[in-house]
């Protein structure tokens, strides 16, 4: 990727800064109706927010409930195009909402049939109300004092940063350049104060690069203000970073393949127990924060919440002990103008603004509507610029490694058309060796990883290219010896950078571990 711009000195169509979910959608968007495109990251992609979601691809049953019709309709359908275009990695996940008398189930059946009716054909599957029994003999789990009824839906369910590295993989096959730790350090203006390119650092090599390019567009989340202040010093605050934390359980603690949703805690938000690879993510919460960070750290009254909510609905509750790892992501909401608004009130909606010197920043959305987001994007560049409007070329688009009817059973099951590769990779010397036997890992991930995936530390390979640091944190600091040793033996490094690397994983990864 640096050597493609090393050879292609010329002036890009897009340059995107952030390689998240937005830049990510953005840049999928744009390679695909044939404009040159290059996507800068400063550290590892969706190493911040897009990789820490709670893994539903969803509509938003909440913002039915406020009335957002609009922002629900757009999610549903999205959501049902993305389990058409990656079916290898989104999938129809079923939950069930614990009812507490008629009221709830009244209400809950005619609201999630609203829902299903703004999906179409795109719904994923009917809601009902089921009876107590029932309810008891799908979540063996749940503490049936605490129920009257149950009402079932349909939701998505994914792989975040696995759909992240196949659609920049996508992106790549359409001629985009994709780069990670790549940090931006300057917008380049023209001298009618346009912004007309960028200044980076290649952070391996330590070597800097200017680049022209006639739309440079910031879609780095919560990082989105630091940008800005690249454009105009004084610019004002548009982000209001809100923490969401997950604690991931063993699977039996909801051995069973439905998902809870409980849509009312004690502070009014939702809280969401989803089977996912094999165990169980719970979350999340919604606290506002001052200071955003790439790697936010859980709160404890943040781990108490979760615990207390989950015990009270389940017969088996989770201690600390039992927390296989805790991570925390933010959310990059748009800052309200009204005070005293209530983080679950701020808008998901995706909002674009626009500076002086043109530079075009994303804000809000979330991983659901990432390819809308970056077809609105395409779309307001294009009106812009006067360029000829080309119709969006990725509704229906098939991500990289999409596969129809894979089993989940299967540990390699996320590469989708991809495993084939793997399991020849895995049939040469040595590369079928087990890095890890509980978390199902080989040595031809790792590799794969580093060829194949642009994974450049060993923190790549074990929070984002196989999801291991989320899935068993303490488990992942033991395979970090091994990854680093597989890793510098394809990329050819020595002992000292071995040694570096996992020391730079272990410091990272005790902050997962209650």
């Amino acid at each position: 990727m640096i050597r493609k711009i090393n050879e292609d000195a010329k002036e890009y169509d897009f340059i995107i800064i952030g390689g998240g979910a937005t830049g990510i959608g953005i840049a999928l968007e744009a390679s695909a109706r044939g404009y040159s495109v290059v996507l800068l990251e400063k550290s590892d992609f969706t190493k911040s927010t897009s990789s820490k979601s709670t893994k539903l691809v969803h509509g938003g049953v909440r913002y039915l409930a406020q009335g957002d019709v609009g922002l629900v309709r757009e999610a549903v359908v999205e959501r049902g195009l993305l389990t058409q275009n990656a079916p290898h990695l989104v999938k129809n996940q079923s939950f069930i909402i614990p009812t507490h008398g008629l009221y709830d189930e009244l209400q809950y059946t005619v609201g999630l049939t609203m829902y299903d009716l703004l999906a179409g054909k795109y719904s994923l599957g009917r809601s009902k109300r089921i009876s107590k029994s029932k309810t008891l003999k799908r979540i063996s789990t749940i503490n049936s004092k605490k129920i009257s009824a149950g009402v079932v839906y349909h939701d998505g369910q994914f792989d975040d940063s696995r759909l992240a590295i196949n659609t920049l993989q996508s992106s790549d096959e359409l001629g985009a350049i994709v780069l990670n730790y790549c940090a931006v350090t300057g917008l380049l203006k023209d001298k009618e104060g346009k912004a007309c390119g960028v200044r980076f650092v290649d952070e391996e090599a330590n070597k800097s690069y200017e680049i022209k390019g006639k739309q440079i567009v910031n879609a780095t989340g919560v990082f989105a203000d630091d940008v800005l202040k690249m454009d105009t010093p004084n610019a004002e605050k548009t982000i209001a970073p809100s923490q969401g934390v997950h604690l991931v359980l063993d699977k039996s603690f909801l051995p069973d393949n439905d998902a809870i949703m409980i849509p009312k805690t004690d502070d009014g938000r939702v809280l969401f127990l989803v089977p996912w690879h094999g165990r169980v993510v719970v979350g999340t919460t919604d606290t506002p924060i001052e200071k955003e960070s790439l790697e936010p750290i859980a709160l404890e009254q943040e781990i108490e919440f979760i615990l207390k909510t989950a015990s009270r609905y389940l017969t088996k509750a989770p201690k600390r002990s039992d927390v296989l790892s805790v991570f925390a992501g933010l959310r990059p909401l748009a800052a309200s103008k009204g005070k005293g608004k209530k983080t679950k009130e701020i808008s998901r909606s995706h909002k674009i603004f626009e500076t002086k010197s043109g530079l075009l920043t994303m804000v809000g959305g979330k991983w659901t509507t990432y390819r809308k987001m970056g077809e609105d994007l395409v779309d307001r560049t294009e009106k812009n610029h006067g360029w000829f409007n080309i119709p969006s070329k990725t509704t229906h688009l098939k991500i990289h490694g999409y596969k129809e009817n894979v089993d989940h059973d299967n540990p390699l099951y996320f590469y989708g058309s991809d495993e084939e590769f793997i399991i020849k990779l895995s049939k040469e010397e040595g590369m079928n060796e087990t890095v890890s036997s509980s978390l199902k890992v080989i040595k031809a991930q790792v590799v794969w990883a580093v060829r194949n995936e642009m994974a450049r530390t060993v923190e790549d390979v074990l929070a984002r290219r196989t999801r291991c640091q989320l899935l068993d944190a303490r488990e992942s600091i033991k395979m970090a010896p091994k990854v680093a040793e597989i890793m510098a033996q394809e990329m050819g490094y020595d002992k000292a950078w071995e040694e570096q690397q996992i020391n730079d994983y272990e410091k990272v990864t005790s902050n997962y571990i209650l």
